[in-house]
């Protein structure tokens, strides 16, 4: 599944982001400061939904915004009573939870989405490449590695699912595996990556509670990961009013 060049063939700046997990404090928060950075695209690396108390909201926002998205694991089990079924109790409470307060409009955006995306000389899945939903790229072994970056042509890849931050760089000389931290990192000329942008309503990274998300602008062969202040309380509260585990509120802040 080839991709093009980016828009019209230029280089373009685009935002990624990632499990938003129905945080619309979270995601309006990074669109506000999208807006500061300015960009040219915005992709979701899916799991919009699930574990957040405003799911109706985040979907919303995404189609007001236009914003590409994949499918994430938490979208499938929305469509998907066998693989919902092996979730673990939590989640599956909080997907229940979470189809009550969709829309059918929005159910239906969730269940249409594709697995895999590609555009602008990039792929952009959920779980693991070339175009998996479900499976987690959580601590890959070289070999994994190279076996994954075997399997699709695109110079660069977005992936979510983990929540982490971070990138796997191959070149030559093998695969190496980076954590990320906050602010902009040079891209190696030649290289191909595989780039994990952490989780903008979930984070699970050990830098802050802050929403994650990513930039990446071609012309100036850079990433830059950023890391916003929300309105996490109000998320918390709306957790407890709507019923939701309480495992989920104590994820959030740290």
């Amino acid at each position: 599944m080839p991709c093009g060049d980016g828009l019209d063939g230029k280089p373009v700046r685009l935002a990624v982001l990632a499990d938003i997990h129905g945080n619309y404090r979270a995601l309006a928060a990074v669109l506000a400061d999208i807006a500061q950075v300015g960009v040219d695209r915005i992709f979701s690396l899916g799991d919009n939904i699930g574990y957040g108390p405003e799911p109706e909201e985040v979907v919303r926002t995404l189609l007001e915004h236009r914003i590409v998205s994949v499918m994430g694991n938490h979208e499938l089990a929305l469509v998907n009573r066998s693989y919902c079924s092996r979730l673990h109790a939590t989640a599956r409470d909080s997907l229940a939870l979470t189809r009550s307060l969709l829309s059918p409009d929005s159910l239906a955006w969730l269940a249409a989405l594709p697995a895999v995306y590609c555009d602008g000389g990039a792929r952009y899945v959920h779980g693991c490449p070339p175009q998996s939903v479900t499976v987690y790229l959580y601590e890959p072994t070289e070999s994994r590695l190279q076996r994954i970056f075997a399997a699709y042509p695109e110079r660069f890849c977005f992936a979510g699912h983990t929540h982490d931050l971070g990138w796997h760089e191959r070149t030559g000389a093998g695969v190496v595996s980076r954590e990320a931290g906050i602010g902009r990192t040079a891209l190696a000329a030649g290289a191909r990556y595989l780039l994990l942008p952490g989780s903008v309503g979930q984070p699970r990274d050990a830098l802050s509670w802050h929403a994650k998300y990513m930039v990446w602008d071609q012309e100036a062969a850079t990433i830059d990961i950023r890391a916003v202040s929300y309105d996490v309380q109000t998320t918390i509260r709306l957790l407890g009013e709507r019923g939701f585990p309480a495992s989920n509120a104590k994820r959030l802040f740290w």
